[in-house]
């Protein structure tokens, strides 16, 4: 918003006026908006849990806690939606525009607001039908009608683009808006024009909608969510005869896997392990087992990534939990930022299949793989990553000089152990009682937070109450982003699905010469491109249903493909120039992108290797499966 208001001619009494309307406006319903959703997050936690004690203390299974869950939960990721479309905070590549010299970055910008704000008009009604469609559906156990659910989706939807408009007449360059504008309007009337002919093209429609205005869309900075919602309308409008409510559908489809329950209450999780300290606990017994050598504090960056990875459904989130207790130490042995950067952005990569991750519970929503399966196959892929990174890290760090350096004693490491055992035994748990089965991964995130408050209360004595309403507001946008561009990514999956895309697909791979080797070697390849333009997420949900089953066909373990596909994500997304991890891990590190640029090589050549050796040796993804 700065950048558009920096290139503003100085307004007019009436424009100021505007503005201030505008911006009192944006303000009062965001504000209303976020206080809403940080409560359906706090109704989520309270109702799942009270469900998890009634059936596994008192043996009395409430029988609508899950329905009202599933009712609260669509508004919940559709609010969220809001606000991270008011905050600017969804998914969104921004290397290419962000290149830019300022006017046209501010062009494009208001070009993606834009984009966003014509997705919105036209699926609005949709919607609306959609959800007048649910009223004669009744739920099982409360007898509520399922629109009480499905209009979360016209609401939404409607919210986010008042705040577009807000956002545009907040500008107040009548140039950036003329061009921004009326460039996405000019596309939607050639398109619209255009449909006689899309009508006669045939399946060279999948090239110009799914290839071209999604790589458009995306190169020009609007957010991945509306990009895939853009291309999947634009296909389904003008070349087929497909009622647009189907969109709708299969975007509330893939919203309201109960799966996906797990999303925003370990995003919560996460949050409430770093303010209660039980992060920095972990990686000061760390600290104290490993700092006396050579490259140890490195060592304890790639640990305690490990530890705490996966838990707070952002990569972001855990370098930050890391990041801050570490680099100060390091800095003052002598190591550069961007040395630091480039391990920090490395061990994000790595860290990716380790339970209880966000793309582990993606990959069983969309393509039925069991989460319990998936939490077992991601333990050994990430330690095979962690080792190579750490020869890299002991060939780097072999002279660093540590005279001034105390090893730290048996009694300070034995109290450092009794003060992290509470905050050790969470991840494990979490992850043991999902694979297990004691468990399922919605149910063990709420116990998870039962217990790291009660561990914050009690034990560590550091809970801030104030931060508990940022943190759920936090939760509901990450979530909101996150659950939006699964919903799109669904509808855009279906739409290829009915092409015949998805055989033709499968013919063609299930056809290289090599079998499965070649399509394991393809699919690396590709997914480390997907993985620094889509982020992990959005390529998961959009080919995983098209690409598991071809995995299946030529023998190779859907768990086993399942962490090979991760770990390229994962290089894709932390490589530069155009993984957005990387520049996350810059921003969390304080240090220019330029200066990591080039020792992360050296790390994403040991992930390469890591990757490659995960998908040649299956049996460390499946060798403990039962």
């Amino acid at each position: 918003m700065a950048e558009f208001q920096a290139l503003s001619l100085a307004p007019s009494s009436e424009t100021g006026s505007r503005r201030g309307v505008a911006g009192w406006l944006d303000a009062w319903l965001g504000a209303a908006v976020e206080l809403i959703a940080a409560a359906l997050v706090a109704a989520e936690i309270a109702i799942l849990f009270s469900g998890v004690v009634a059936r596994y203390v008192f043996d009395a299974p409430l029988v609508w806690s899950d329905e009202l869950a599933s009712i609260l939960f669509l508004w919940l990721a559709m609010l969220g939606a809001v606000i991270a479309f008011r905050r600017d905070e969804h998914m969104r590549m921004t290397a290419a525009v962000g290149a830019l010299a300022s006017a046209p970055r501010a062009m494009l910008d208001c070009f993606a607001t834009g984009a966003a704000l014509a997705f919105l008009l036209l699926i609005a009604w949709p919607a609306y039908e959609y959800a007048l469609e649910q009223v004669p559906i009744l739920t099982p156990a409360l007898q509520f009608t399922d629109a009480a659910r499905t209009a979360a989706l016209p609401a939404g939807i409607v919210l986010m683009a008042v705040f577009a408009l807000l956002r545009l007449v907040e500008t107040g360059s009548p140039r950036t808006l003329a061009i921004g504008l009326g460039s996405v309007a000019a596309l939607v009337v050639v398109f619209w024009l255009g449909e006689p002919l899309f009508q006669q093209i045939g399946n060279l429609n999948l090239l110009i909608f799914f290839v071209g205005v999604v790589a458009a869309a995306v190169f020009a900075g609007v957010p991945i969510a509306f990009g895939f919602g853009l291309a999947t309308y634009g296909y389904l409008a003008l070349t087929t005869q497909t009622p647009l409510l189907i969109l709708v559908g299969r975007m509330d489809e893939g919203m309201s896997h109960l799966i996906l329950l797990a999303v925003p209450l370990f995003i919560f999780l996460g949050l409430l392990i770093e303010m209660t300290g039980m992060a920095r606990a972990m990686v000061a017994f760390l600290a104290s087992l490993l700092g006396h050598v050579r490259g140890g504090l490195q060592y304890v960056l790639v640990a305690g990534m490990y530890l705490v990875s996966g838990i707070s459904g952002s990569k972001a989130a855990d370098m930050a939990a890391i990041a801050p207790v570490l680099f100060p130490e390091m800095k003052e042995r002598g190591s550069n930022g961007g040395e630091l950067v480039a391990l920090l952005a490395a061990t994000g990569a790595q860290t990716e299949t380790i339970p209880p991750s966000l793309v582990l519970i993606t990959i069983g929503s969309v393509t039925g793989v069991s989460i319990a399966a998936l939490f077992t196959g991601g333990v050994l892929p990430a330690i095979v990553c962690a080792i190579l990174l750490c020869v890299v890290v002991r060939r780097r760090y072999r002279g660093e000089q540590l005279g001034h350096i105390e090893r730290a004693g048996r009694r300070e490491i034995g109290r450092a152990f009794v003060i992290a055992l509470p905050a050790l035994v969470l991840p494990f748990l979490i992850r043991a009682a999902v694979v297990e089965g004691v468990a399922t991964a919605t149910e063990v995130s709420t116990i998870g937070i039962a217990y790291a408050g009660l561990a914050g209360l009690l034990i560590y004595r550091r809970f801030d109450w104030s931060a508990l309403r940022p943190m759920l507001v936090y939760t509901a946008g990450l979530s909101g982003s996150i659950l939006l561009i699964i919903g799109t990514a669904t509808g855009m999956a279906w739409g290829l699905t009915q092409s015949g895309f998805s055989r033709s697909l499968a013919t063609a791979m299930s056809g290289l010469p090599g079998g499965a080797g070649t399509f394991m070697a393809v699919s690396i390849a590709a997914f480390i491109v997907l993985g620094s333009v889509l982020e992990g997420i959005p390529a998961i949900v959009l080919f995983g249903p098209l690409l598991f089953p071809i995995a299946r066909q030529v023998g190779i373990h859907e768990v086993h493909y399942a962490m090979v596909v991760i770990l390229s994500m994962g290089i894709g997304l932390f490589a530069p120039p155009f993984g957005v991890g990387y520049y996350a891990a810059c921003a969390i590190g304080r240090v220019d992108p330029a200066a990591g640029m080039r020792p992360i090589w050296g790390y994403m050549l040991a992930l390469v290797i890591g990757t490659v050796i995960v998908a040649a040796v299956p049996w460390l993804s499946v060798g403990f499966l039962r």
